[in-house]
């Protein structure tokens, strides 16, 4: 395991992706092995995809390969949202610069746990008390302005149900007296014999019908889950709402592969996207990949639109206990969600089902990230937890993500996960509550430069917008910027010489130069920027057009604040977090 993560390292950390794509390009398919050269779609970055899309991907227990990280633009535009440092597709050189990934830091109680009569279980259910999300949702609502959570509960009557929470700091949490079942929370459930298994809630910002803002897309199982019957047939079942709680009846029932399936709005191509679980031979649990961009076709979800996607691969965590560490990783589900300028991935990796080596009743997965600027494919570079197991009681395995992945709240990012806890009956599987984990926002990874002084030089980019912001520590140190010309000589008079140091720990910091007010002589010009660092960490960087610094990314689920699905509001937005949250 040891050799395997040095290698691993090697690859992915080292100068660059070239090792780790040189690699896989006898792995690319014709659909992938020419991002810029066939007649695709052009993205909002400057990737052009292939003709032929979605592509086939390869389960082989291999690292997935990113052709966009082998054939960058020539120019990246980057208008869209804060531009993070999660892989080099933004870097042409640095020099004494190393990045550092980061742990989220996860609360040490549930924030929401169970408390009602409702979300027990009965004497004969398979199902045990249960308050957490099966994915499900956790967003925050610009129109009611407050957060909202959608999560499973184990009911008495031996079928799941799912119920609704609401919060105005997204950390005390009321669960309101609802019209749906009288005198309960229950929002929403199937009708027996059926019952639910993964869940979905989305709020859906670009509907023009606010009857529908919000989706559900159940997976549907027929018949009771009994210990002696498996479960079998499953369907995907959408339905809308406008606020969450009182939802349609189904609008349409399709049936898919696998039980454990979820579903993501990819703003970036308009497009629906099904992350459906499937099952290797080789690989085991893994995922595929269908789009669509109509959610009321009669024909969605055809199996001939399905695409082989994306799986656990030989760098992922086993489990820590050697008696089970002989067991190959396996992806366990995957909620996506867009954040800024790319797409972040909640990989759900299992280690291990309940009940083996060390006697834990309950599965092993933990939620590793990754990310895509495509849509598809993913660079996974850290494979460490982002959230993991605590070994508290109420989360000692079975660690599962959120629909809509995490929150901005103000300077931090809000990451729900449900957990699984000791039984309070022997038999009892899914004895769940909800965690809170929190990151600094853009926090997944930073480029850091200690004593001696850092560079870092990005490929050309292209931008509208006019004033440079960056997400930065440099209380210790500091940081500075010059701008560079196609033939490699500093703009005057964007010159480190010219520039005011940014001397501060700060989500929005803007980076200004002496005698000229803004970007705009080099505004829709090919440049570079080059950053010098010293003794700080560097976040990401955005070109705004305001000088709120609003980054006009996306927000993943919303915040305080926010207006909806892309920060158009910049600092504005930190007014409005509540006062419990301000430390």
């Amino acid at each position: 395991m040891a050799e395997n993560r040095r290698e691993f390292l090697k690859m992915s950390l080292g100068a660059g992706t070239a090792g780790l794509l040189a690699g896989s390009r006898g792995r690319l398919s014709a659909a992938t092995s020419v991002p810029g050269g066939a007649e695709g779609e052009l993205l909002y970055n400057g990737i052009r995809l292939p003709a032929e899309w979605p592509p086939q991907a390869k389960f082989d227990y291999e690292p997935m390969p990113v052709p966009y990280l082998q054939t960058p633009p020539e120019v990246i535009p980057v208008d869209v949202g804060r531009q993070l440092f999660v892989d080099d597709f933004l870097i042409e050189s640095r020099s004494f610069i190393q990045r550092a990934w980061h742990r989220a830091q996860l609360l040490p109680h549930p924030v929401v746990k169970v408390d009602q009569p409702w979300e027990a279980a009965g004497p004969e259910s398979r199902f045990g008390p249960c308050a957490a999300p099966y994915s499900d949702g956790a967003w925050y609502d610009p129109v009611d302005r407050r957060f909202k959570l959608w999560y499973s509960i184990g009911a008495y009557d031996q079928s799941w149900k799912t119920a609704y929470a609401e919060s105005e700091d997204g950390i005390n949490w009321v669960k309101p007296s609802l019209d749906v079942v009288p005198g309960t929370n229950i929002v929403l459930w199937e009708e027996s014999p059926d019952f639910r298994d993964s869940n979905t809630i989305w709020l859906d910002h670009e509907e023009p019908d606010p009857q529908k803002r919000y989706k559900a897309f159940n997976v549907v199982l027929k018949g009771r889950f009994e210990l002696q019957k498996p479960y079998y047939e499953p369907r995907f079942r959408f339905r809308t709402s406008p606020d969450g709680i009182h939802w349609s009846k189904p609008l349409w029932t399709n049936a898919i592969w696998g039980d454990r399936s979820t579903v993501f709005y990819n703003p970036f191509r308009k497009v629906w996207v099904f992350s459906l679980r499937a099952h290797s031979k080789k690989v085991g649990r893994c995922r595929c990949y269908c789009e669509e961009k109509n959610l009321a076709a009669d024909n969605a979800l055809k199996p001939s639109a399905y695409r082989t996607w994306v799986s656990a691969d030989r760098f992922d965590p086993r489990h820590p206990d050697p008696r089970l560490a002989h067991l190959d990783p396996q992806l366990y589900s995957l909620d996506c969600t867009p954040y800024e300028s790319l797409l972040v991935g909640l990989f759900a990796i299992w280690q291990c089902n309940g009940g083996r080596g060390e006697e834990n009743p309950q599965k092993r997965n933990v939620l590793l990230t990754g990310y895509s600027r495509d849509g598809f494919h993913w660079q996974r570079p850290w494979r460490e937890p982002l959230v993991g197991v605590t070994y508290d009681r109420w989360n000692i395995g079975n660690v599962q993500s959120v629909g809509g992945g995490f929150l901005t709240v103000g300077d931090k990012l809000f990451i729900y996960y449900s957990a699984r806890g000791i039984p309070l009956r022997k038999d009892g599987l899914l004895d769940g509550s909800t965690g809170l984990a929190t990151l600094r926002r853009d926090g997944f990874a930073s480029m850091d430069a200690g004593e001696t002084i850092g560079t870092l030089t990005t490929r050309p980019v292209q931008f509208k917008g006019r004033h440079l912001f960056v997400n930065v520590d440099a209380v210790e140190g500091g940081l500075r910027a010059e701008v560079l010309g196609p033939d490699g000589k500093v703009i005057e008079p964007f010159s480190l010489d010219n520039c005011e140091p940014v001397k501060k720990d700060s989500t929005r910091a803007s980076v200004r130069w002496k005698g000229v007010k803004d970007l705009s002589a080099v505004s829709g010009k090919p440049v570079r920027l080059r950053f010098l660092l010293h003794d700080c960490s560097l976040y990401a960087f955005w070109i705004s057009p305001d000088t709120s610094g609003a980054s006009y990314g996306y927000v993943a689920a919303g915040g305080p604040g926010l207006t909806g699905a892309i920060d158009t509001v910049g600092s504005g937005a930190l007014c409005a977090i509540p006062a419990t949250l301000d430390s």
